[in-house]
């Protein structure tokens, strides 16, 4: 059940909500495991990619229209860092990620422990904000992988103080048709706003095709339990942006 924050945050609490990183694949790697810990050299790669619609655990930061986005990873080890932006549609200016953590694997768990910044440059509020991540993934059979993370944020949007985001999710590796190599891949949230007494729930369901070694095209459907009232005090940019939506992805990796 959805609690209401109150006539006052209401403003603020748009923005909080908006501000944060989009999943799925076009979904940026800093939000979730990528693959496990390795040994080998330090290695760099980039991506730079077109979604239709932007979206941040199911709500459009772009107002229902295309985003470009791009970023570079950095891993040395066990160790990675990374820089991720993409054009939003709350503000004048656009979204900047800086992100960094470690990863260890204890029997067949590999764990990833993780700092997110957010940064919105060129807005009109300093919005930038600091959470923690705690994520744990494994193979539960063959292709098939389970992942649970726990997302923290001390101030969140530096403005509403504690928020507890948790998040599960399954993929499947399916067997590669002609020149794509499939994925399915379910997600489901929650995010809550202890201090504005505020919570919803979120989930996914989709398909990642890759293809020609370096491009992936993600087919995504997005969903949240927030009603029209809700998501109008949520949102700011209308009733609509937290619906149910189908958006695509495409991205090239190099």
């Amino acid at each position: 059940m959805i609690k209401s924050a109150s006539l006052g945050a209401a403003s603020l609490l748009a923005a909080a909500v908006f501000a944060g990183p989009a999943l799925a694949d076009g979904m940026p790697s800093r939000g979730r495991i990528a693959t496990a810990p390795e040994s080998r050299a330090c290695t760099t790669s980039a991506n730079v990619g077109f979604t239709t619609d932007y979206v941040f655990r199911g709500i459009s930061q772009s107002g229902e229209d295309g985003a470009v986005q791009g970023g570079v990873d950095f891993t040395c080890g066990r160790f990675y860092a990374g820089v991720w932006g993409s054009s939003i549609n709350f503000s004048d200016g656009s979204e900047v990620d800086i992100y960094g953590g470690f990863r260890h694997t204890t029997g067949p768990v590999t764990w990833d422990f993780g700092l997110i910044y957010y940064a919105y440059p060129g807005f009109n509020q300093d919005l930038g904000y600091v959470e923690l991540k705690v994520a744990a993934s494994g193979e539960i059979w063959k292709g098939g992988t389970l992942t649970g993370t726990l997302f923290y944020s001390p101030d969140y949007v530096n403005t509403f103080g504690d928020s507890v985001t948790l998040e599960g999710t399954f993929a499947q590796a399916l067997p590669k048709v002609s020149i794509f190599t499939p994925t399915f891949s379910a997600t489901v949230g929650n995010v809550n706003l202890t201090d504005a007494n505020f919570d919803y729930t979120y989930w996914n369901v989709g398909l990642t095709l890759g293809f020609m070694e370096r491009w992936s095209l993600d087919l995504r459907y997005w969903d949240t339990n927030l009603n029209e009232g809700d998501c109008a005090g949520v949102g700011g940019l209308g009733t609509n942006v937290c619906d149910g939506r189908f958006l695509g992805t495409i991205k090239y990796t190099f």
